[in-house]
């Protein structure tokens, strides 16, 4: 006969386990400690097999009973009930930390070590300590705009936005290897205070550029110092590029310097020649710096030549001169020399290059990169005889 409600309710413990039986397989055992389970038992291959359902009165008679024929079912289908009662494997989504170290340690960690340094910093200053230790996939817009909003409350607008940018890469990695669904922070475009878009201070006009020349010539502080500021003048050279030139990249034979892509802004390598006037900087310098790893070190160990010149030195150098940093600064090299390249009538595609821009599609960079170095040649040459003319007006 089937079991009822009451009989299981009203069974009590004894001095061995004993078993209260339903139909169709289904059972309650009654444990020694008086706790009571529901079983289901079926044969395969004429051997006994059991399953438990659950614990009374947690599961009911009724809600046993639905379990077990659940079960048949699934046999009359070729479905062993231990299979099918196994419990679900949930695969654990990472946090946003593990997926942005990931991330960093793929697609950042090759590129340049201040470029790096500075998204590295970004993430464990301002995202992780906020949103690290969070599943990824449950990460909303509003919370990435708390902790953007807790930036921008200190002044610090430009660094809201790099943080976001970098929040946002990380989420799109997220979405690509497939532990979340969307990036968030897209929601977001707009909900920062703009930016003031910065121009690099720059002297254009002759006459200062003249003075500007005449400042450095005459300059009387460190000769590693005063080197850099002609190397970037000459060179106009992106200030990062000057301060981790290494020697290896210098070539004397061929008057040129070679960068590889990854200490370059567009990640392509970039070569630069070099005019007679650069030349005999360099060669000025190999005596102090060459048995290092930098051509302008660190000012203060550069006999060991294992760190790079501070980001800061060129423009220090540049202040102690008089130029306030509204009216020269180390970037502005590079602007002062297209304006003036320009005017001395010299073709676009020439100085974009040479400034390492990005030119066209990658069949037109091919074509720049082999076709227009001699023009560069004769504009670097151009370039260094006219600041040298500005020394004798």
């Amino acid at each position: 006969m089937a079991l009822t409600d009451t009989e299981v309710r009203a069974a009590k413990q004894k001095e061995r386990r004993y078993m209260l039986y339903d139909n169709d397989g289904l059972y309650c055992e009654v444990m020694k400690s008086g706790s009571k389970v529901w079983k289901y038992r079926y044969w395969v291959e004429k051997k006994e097999q059991k399953v438990t359902l659950g614990r009374y009165p947690d599961i009911s008679l009724r809600e046993a009973r639905d379990k077990r024929d659940d079960l048949r079912k699934g046999r009359a289908h070729g479905i062993d009930p231990k299979d099918k009662l196994k419990p679900a494997i949930v695969p654990e989504v990472p946090t946003f930390e593990k997926v942005g170290r990931e991330w960093f340690d793929k697609h950042i960690s090759v590129k340049s070590d201040s470029y790096a340094e500075t998204v590295i910093y970004r993430l464990e200053k301002f995202l992780f300590p906020k949103i690290g230790r969070q599943s990824i996939a449950t990460i909303t817009a509003p919370e990435v705009l708390v902790l953007l909003r807790a930036i921008e409350a200190t002044g610090n607008i430009e660094t809201a936005h790099r943080v976001l940018q970098v929040c946002g890469r990380v989420l799109r990695y997220g979405v690509s290897i497939g532990v979340c669904t969307q990036d968030v922070t897209l929601s977001l475009r707009g909900a920062l205070t703009p930016t003031k878009r910065k121009h690099h201070a720059a002297l254009t006009d002759e006459r200062d550029i003249a003075g500007l020349i005449k400042a450095i010539d005459s300059f009387r502080g460190s000769f590693l110092v005063k080197s850099a500021v002609l190397f970037s003048a000459h060179t106009f050279l992106r200030p990062g590029e000057v301060r981790h030139l290494e020697w290896a990249e210098v070539n004397f034979d061929k008057q040129e310097i070679r960068l590889p892509e990854e200490k370059m802004k567009a990640r392509r390598p970039h070569v630069v020649p070099l005019s007679r006037q650069v030349i005999a900087i360099l060669q000025e310098l190999k005596p102090l710096t060459g048995t290092g790893k930098y051509v302008f070190p660190s000012n203060r160990g550069y006999r060991h030549g294992d760190v790079p010149m501070s980001e800061n030195t060129v423009a220090a150098a540049l202040r102690r001169l008089g130029y306030n940093k509204d009216e020269m600064s180390a970037h502005g090299f590079r602007g002062m020399a297209t304006t003036v390249l320009y005017e001395h009538g010299f073709m676009s595609d020439v100085v974009e290059r040479q400034l390492a821009h990005m030119v066209g599609n990658d069949v037109r960079q091919a074509y720049d990169y082999s076709q227009l170095l001699d023009k560069r040649r004769e504009m670097m040459e151009h370039w260094s005889d006219w600041l040298d003319s500005l020394i004798e007006q």
